[in-house]
């Protein structure tokens, strides 16, 4: 069996759409589209993926979103306006400041200039250009529209940029006045809380529980500072590597849903990225279960993914994506299968799912703009806490050598 890229028309309403299929030769793949209702146009077959020279550090070194986004905005300009892709893949690379970018973008422009088309050259990099932005060139590459498909894609992207840029800026606050806490904490425990308990220690006095646990803290910080150090990597280090292992992404997906605030936050930024690239991918002429699949290896929380492999079995079997989201209300708001439903019995479900994301786009805008006025009382419960209980560490010693005293 082998892969073809494919563009067809639907036999009945004329629409064209593209995608990815697997037939034994042309003849297989021009029947197959013929069961489903469509016309073969034009077709390539994917070769198989060889070892492919990409440097190991490429796999792991990324490149920030928003110079993708201006690449791509960039790049369909220059190509609508009448530039070769080489050509305009070369200025580009010129203008770039971002070093790795610029290996990046002259690598694409090497492949290009030796005739391999935009995806290919694309897909050698997948730590900078993920699988729905190849995909969606290869489609555009492949139906001969290029200058929509990234049109469609910078505005995904500048979305993305601005969805993530408003989580990011709410969550600056409380990351400052945690670490600034922590790091206080520290030089009170090494360098303020010595001379305090000094006294204690040479005083005839029962200390507190409260008081003994502190002072074994700083005793532990002060004089195993390089094990404390080791220790605090050694944790940091632990919860990354376990972080990245199946357990470990199911772990946090589920701690991200259940978290108080954040909770809420994470599911309407999965629904709001899902609609979106669903909706992009639609658009762009991609099969359903080919779009489903793009977005459930796009979408990073396990959970979300499950439901949309789910999806893909049940929709090839026929059943509407609506009713098969509709049973995961914990993830999915009532809103998303309402409207995917009014999407399937119109359709119009690129549409529909594009306001639906314009909706939770704008619901995460608000809370994020509302979310220091919701954190800052719980920071301060928090921190009046912790300075409650290190207060009464301390006291309780002194009122017990008062009492010694009188």
């Amino acid at each position: 069996m082998s892969k073809f890229l494919y563009t067809a028309k639907n036999i009945t309403t004329g629409e064209s759409s593209g995608g990815e299929m697997e037939a034994k030769d042309e003849k297989s793949l021009a029947q197959s589209l013929r069961e489903q209702g469509m016309l073969l146009t034009s077709h390539r077959e994917v070769e198989e993926k060889k070892s492919i020279n990409v440097k190991f550090f490429d796999r792991f070194s990324t490149v920030p979103l928003k110079e993708k986004m201006v690449f791509t905005r960039n790049l369909a300009v220059m190509v609508s306006s009448g530039l070769t892709l080489s050509r305009a893949i070369h200025n580009l690379s010129i203008q770039t400041q971002n070093k790795r970018f610029k290996t990046v973008l002259n690598s694409v422009y090497d492949d290009v200039q030796s005739g391999k088309t935009l995806a290919e050259g694309l897909s050698r990099f997948p730590s900078v250009f993920d699988e729905l932005f190849v995909n969606m060139v290869s489609v555009g590459e492949l139906s001969g529209n290029i200058e929509e498909i990234l049109d469609i894609l910078a505005l995904q992207l500048e979305k993305e940029n601005d969805l993530s840029s408003k989580v990011k800026g709410a969550l600056i606050y409380p990351a400052v006045i945690i670490v600034a806490m922590v790091g206080i904490s520290i030089l009170m425990l090494t360098y303020i809380l010595p001379k305090i308990t000094g006294v204690f220690k040479d005083m005839d006095v029962k200390l507190p529980a409260t008081t003994l646990f502190i002072m074994a803290i700083s005793d532990f910080l002060r004089n195993h500072a390089i094990a404390s150090i080791s220790l605090s990597v050694g944790v940091i280090v632990g919860v990354k590597i376990f972080a990245g292992t199946v357990a470990g992404k199911r772990f946090f997906s589920m701690l991200y849903l259940r978290l108080p605030i954040v909770g809420n936050i994470v599911i309407k930024v999965n629904c709001a990225r899902f609609a979106r690239i669903y909706s992009s991918l639609l658009k762009s002429g991609v099969p359903v279960v080919t779009a489903l699949g793009i977005v459930s290896k796009t979408i990073g929380n396990v959970y979300y993914k499950d439901v949309l492999e789910e999806a893909i079995a049940e929709v090839q079997k026929g059943t509407e994506l609506s009713k098969v989201i509709n049973k995961y209300p914990h993830i999915f708001p009532i809103l998303v299968p309402q409207i995917i439903e009014v999407g399937e019995e119109t359709g119009k479900t690129e549409l529909v799912l594009r306001r639906l994301a314009e909706f939770y786009e704008e619901e995460v805008s608000q809370i994020t703009k509302n979310m220091s006025s919701i954190i800052e009382p719980v920071l301060m419960l928090v921190i009046g806490g912790g300075v409650g209980f290190f207060a009464v560490a301390m006291l309780q010693p002194m009122y017990s050598v008062l009492d010694n005293i009188k």
